[in-house]
C-alpha cells in the first residue's frame, strides 16, 4: 500500500487524540470516513496498529513503529511544501545570468540592487563572458538565461529582442571630431582607430553594419577599460555602443553620436528552447523585459547631453 501525507496525517491524529471522535474532526471528517481511513491504513499494512476499548485508543508496538516513521516523514512532507511556497511567493530561489561584459559592468548592477531590494532571498549569480561563451552556458543549462547578441548558430535557444544599441565615437576632448556635434563614419576613418577584438559581440556588429567599409583599426584589445585608456592617451579614437559609454564618461574624453543612420548591436534576453524558466528566474526575466523603455529613454538623453 503506498500512504498519503493524508493517511499518515489521519494516522498520527489519532495516536495523539486516543479518540477516533475528536482526531475525526481534527481532520474535517466525519467519523465513518476517517474509521475507514484508519482501516485502510490497517489492512494496507496487514498489521493491527491500535487497539481500541470503548473509552480510548492506543497505539500498538507496530503502531509505534509507524508513529516514530510518519512523524518524520510529515515533518520532511511539510518543510518540502513550505520551500515550495517560498519559492513561489519569490522568498526563495536562486537565479544564474550571463551578460556581455559592458552589460554586466555597466547596464545589469543598478537592475540587480533593485531586483535584491525587492526580493532579498534570492540568490544572484552574474557570469560576464564575451558572446559565444555567453550563448554556450545558456546551451549547456549552467544560466537560465543570458542577455547577449545572438550569433549564426542560435540551435537550441530562443531569443527575445531588447534593444538595439547606437553606436558612438568617443575620442579626446581636444580632438577635431569632438568639434562637431556629430561625426561621419567617412570622418572617423580619416584617424587611427582603436577597436576590440573580432570575437567580441561590439566588434562583430560594427563589421557587419559597415559590410564592405569595415574600419582597419591601428590597435586591437580586448577590453573595453584598455580602449578607454587608449582613447584618453590620444593613440586614436573609438567607435562604441551606447551601453558601453559609462567607461567613457571621464575627463578629458568626448561622446558624440553618427551622423545619418547610425549602426546598431542588437541585443536579445536569450533561453533554451522548449525550457520553462524557474519562477525566480522567470521574476528577473520580465523585470528585464520591463527595462527596454527605460533603455532607450537613457540612450537619447546620452547622445542629446554629448
Amino acid at each position: 500500500m503506498n500512504l498519503s501525507a493524508r493517511h499518515l496525517r489521519a494516522f498520527v491524529a489519532l495516536a495523539e487524540e486516543k479518540h477516533f471522535t475528536r482526531a475525526a474532526q481534527r481532520c474535517h471528517l466525519t467519523q465513518p470516513a476517517f474509521s475507514a481511513l484508519i482501516r485502510a491504513i490497517e489492512e494496507g499494512t496487514g498489521m493491527r496498529l491500535f487497539d481500541r476499548t470503548t473509552r480510548h485508543v492506543e497505539l500498538t508496538a507496530e503502531g509505534r513503529v509507524l508513529d516514530a516513521s510518519a512523524r518524520r516523514l510529515l515533518a520532511d512532507f511539510d518543510l518540502v511544501m513550505e520551500d515550495l511556497r517560498d519559492h513561489a511567493a519569490r522568498r526563495r530561489g536562486r537565479v544564474a545570468l550571463a551578460a556581455l561584459p559592458s552589460l554586466a559592468a555597466g547596464w545589469l548592477p543598478g537592475i540587480l540592487a533593485e531586483f535584491h531590494r525587492a526580493y532579498p532571498g534570492i540568490a544572484l549569480t552574474l557570469r560576464d563572458a564575451l558572446l559565444d561563451p555567453c550563448l554556450d552556458m545558456v546551451r549547456d543549462g549552467v544560466v537560465d538565461f543570458a542577455v547577449a547578441s545572438r550569433r549564426a548558430d542560435m540551435s537550441e535557444l530562443d531569443s527575445e529582442f531588447l534593444h538595439a544599441d547606437r553606436f558612438h565615437l568617443v575620442c579626446r576632448d581636444d580632438h577635431p571630431l569632438a568639434a562637431q556635434p556629430a561625426a561621419t563614419l567617412a570622418q572617423i576613418v580619416k584617424w587611427p582607430l582603436i577597436q576590440l577584438a573580432r570575437n567580441s559581440s561590439v566588434r562583430q556588429h560594427l563589421d557587419a553594419a559597415l559590410g564592405r567599409r569595415r574600419l582597419r583599426p591601428l590597435v586591437e584589445v580586448e577590453h573595453l577599460a584598455t580602449v578607454t585608456g587608449l582613447v584618453a592617451a590620444g593613440l586614436g579614437v573609438s567607435i562604441v555602443p551606447a551601453m558601453t559609454l559609462f567607461h567613457f564618461r571621464r575627463p578629458g574624453l568626448a561622446i558624440r553620436p553618427l551622423a545619418g543612420k547610425a549602426p546598431t548591436r542588437s541585443l536579445y534576453l536569450v533561453r533554451r528552447s522548449g525550457r520553462s524558466l524557474p519562477l525566480a528566474a522567470q521574476t528577473l526575466y520580465d523585470t528585464l523585459v520591463c527595462q527596454r523603455a527605460h533603455i532607450a529613454s537613457a540612450e537619447h538623453a546620452t547622445g542629446l547631453s554629448q
